[in-house]
């Protein structure tokens, strides 16, 4: 019961309803997904709670990820997103961070072209609107630069 009180979605279902025999529903969750997540709980179920405040101080870092959690989303990118939309909807923070991380980390030093193949997003914009864009944002350039 620790595992599935780990998602604060669960949690307040167990916690609410009166038929403990009935079935919880999860939308959008498939059975192989619901398997990574069962499996991530349970290796978290004795770790700390995880800081439910909204307004985190200190920004998030990406490059400090646990050697079990960087193999456990050692996943194909399909069942990544799967996860983490699962973990988005079941109220898991941590496993969500845990993907946005490595997103980042995939993403890190790659040019818009690399991030657009890696993730097979088509460009809509045309050579005369990419123009325009870094015309108006030559400032974001300098800074990076700078």
């Amino acid at each position: 019961m620790e595992v599935a009180r780990q998602s604060k979605f669960v949690k307040n279902i167990i916690d609410t309803r009166k038929d403990a025999e009935s079935p919880i529903v999860l939308e959008e969750v498939t059975g192989d997904v619901l398997a990574k997540i069962i499996e991530y709980c349970e290796h978290h179920k004795n770790g700390p709670l995880v800081n439910d405040d909204e307004h985190e101080v200190e920004p998030q870092r990406s490059d400090n990820i646990l050697p079990w959690d960087k193999q456990f989303m050692e996943v194909d990118q399909d069942m990544l997103f799967k996860i983490m939309l699962a973990s988005k909807n079941m109220d898991i923070k941590s496993l969500l961070d845990l993907g946005c991380k490595t997103v980042a980390n995939m993403i890190r030093g790659k040019s818009a072209e690399e991030i657009r193949t890696m993730f097979d997003i088509t460009d809509e914009f045309t050579d005369e609107e990419k123009e325009q864009s870094l015309k108006e944002n030559e400032w974001a350039e300098a800074h990076k630069q700078g």
